[in-house]
């Protein structure tokens, strides 16, 4: 049994991981080296529920009581500066040195900025952390008026929150679509219309854009205009923490290669969550879902080698305004969109040739998704059903 597992990462994918751990019966020590002083939290309700609320409080991923039950050895506020897989040790920024029986790499991402003058202007905000959340939303207290630079998933969510606190929105997105990359062209279409029924004033397809202005306010040069905002909140994805497995040799393309149970190219070494590459399709999944159980599945791996392995269908979801919209599967290319309109929001189908569904994005219907993911895990061919239509019970293809 091993003796010792040293995970590295105090996010949401370490915490799981190490719940797991304890829930399948080691007894030996874990050893935890965060960057941040709190227990393990979640991260999508800082751009909603800690934002809006009141006296919101850190959303942690487990009761303190049940937190004190894990037995964990924390390191923290501490970072990890090298691992030598020869050695099995990890270095410490306080110069201590871990040994490991087992290594878990759960190291997540970064805030991406688009140059310097962002990352020190003091009204510039990113939200990857629970200080972050702390920081904006202090911030928006005191604005009228808020720039989000980036549509992706991130900057729809705070846009909403925004808006909800009675804010003014602009948002400023270089790709010609919101969300282009994760989504077909009709999704697009339908989150575009969401947020303008909503006042917000979406910029899509801008040029550069560049930031000036004085301690109090943030002047965003783009396409000729010059405006002032109160606050800018940049959203244009994540930098994955990925160099310390790089500085030990570990192999990585997209993120940190493993292999279905989470094991990378070093056989006592594991990764987890947003640095983790799919194992299937071959591409870093930055959600919820992938973070918990992609973790759960690598900790059972790590403790048993025939434990099986994790290969779920990408799943993501975000709650803008009143609607909840879940995002099963990753568009293709040549995919064809079947959109179906229902009374409680649309549901889109990204089909292939062959019938079978790539993506299903679902407006308020976690029923569809469910459906989905059977279709999907079964091959289904789906050119002959008329799921455009409404009146037709998606229910009868069970």
């Amino acid at each position: 049994m091993t003796v010792r597992i040293v995970i590295i990462g105090g996010g949401q994918a370490g915490g799981w991981a190490a719940k797991t751990l304890r829930d399948d019966g080691f007894d030996g020590e874990i050893c935890v080296v965060a960057q941040e002083e709190w227990d393990f939290y979640e991260r999508p309700p800082l751009s909603k529920a800690s934002l809006l609320e009141a006296s919101p409080t850190l959303p942690r991923l487990f009761s303190e009581e049940a937190q004190q039950a894990l037995n964990l050895r924390w390191y923290r506020p501490l970072r990890a500066q090298n691992i030598d897989p020869q050695a099995k040790t990890v270095a410490l920024s306080n110069g201590e040195s871990l040994s490991y029986d087992q290594l878990l790499i759960a190291t997540g991402g970064r805030a991406r900025l688009p140059g310097d003058a962002w990352a020190t202007h003091p009204q510039v905000y990113t939200l990857r952390h629970w200080q972050d959340a702390q920081r904006l939303k202090k911030r928006l207290a005191q604005s009228q008026t808020l720039a989000i630079i980036g549509g992706g998933w991130i900057g729809l969510e705070i846009a909403a929150s925004a808006r909800k606190s009675g804010i003014a929105v602009t948002l400023f997105e270089q790709q010609p679509a919101l969300c282009m990359r994760s989504v077909s062209a009709e999704v697009s279409a339908e989150l575009l219309a969401l947020h303008q029924q909503q006042g917000v004033d979406v910029r899509t397809g801008c040029g550069a854009i560049e930031l000036d202005g004085g301690d109090e306010n943030a002047v965003i040069h783009c396409d000729g205009q010059r405006e002032i905002f109160d606050a800018v909140v940049v959203g244009i994805g994540v930098d994955l923490n990925l160099e310390l497995a790089r500085d030990a040799g570990l192999k990585t393309d997209r993120g940190i290669v493993v292999d279905a149970q989470g094991r990378t190219s070093d056989p006592a070494i594991f990764a987890v969550g947003d640095v983790a590459q799919h194992a299937c399709y071959g591409l870093c999944v930055q959600s919820w879902a992938f973070a918990q159980n992609q973790a759960v599945a690598t900790a059972k791996a790590m403790l048993d080698t025939n434990a099986p392995g994790y290969d779920d269908v990408p799943w993501l979801w975000s709650d803008q305004y009143q609607h909840n919209i879940q995002i099963l599967g990753i568009p293709q290319p040549n995919s064809r969109t079947v959109v179906r309109r229902e009374e409680k929001g649309p549901i889109f189908f990204s089909l292939n040739a062959d019938g079978t569904l790539n993506q299903l994005v679902a407006f308020n219907d976690p029923r569809t998704v469910k459906l989905a993911k059977r279709w999907m895990a079964s091959g289904r061919d789906l050119n002959a059903e008329p799921l455009g239509d409404p009146a037709f019970s998606l229910m009868s293809l069970r």
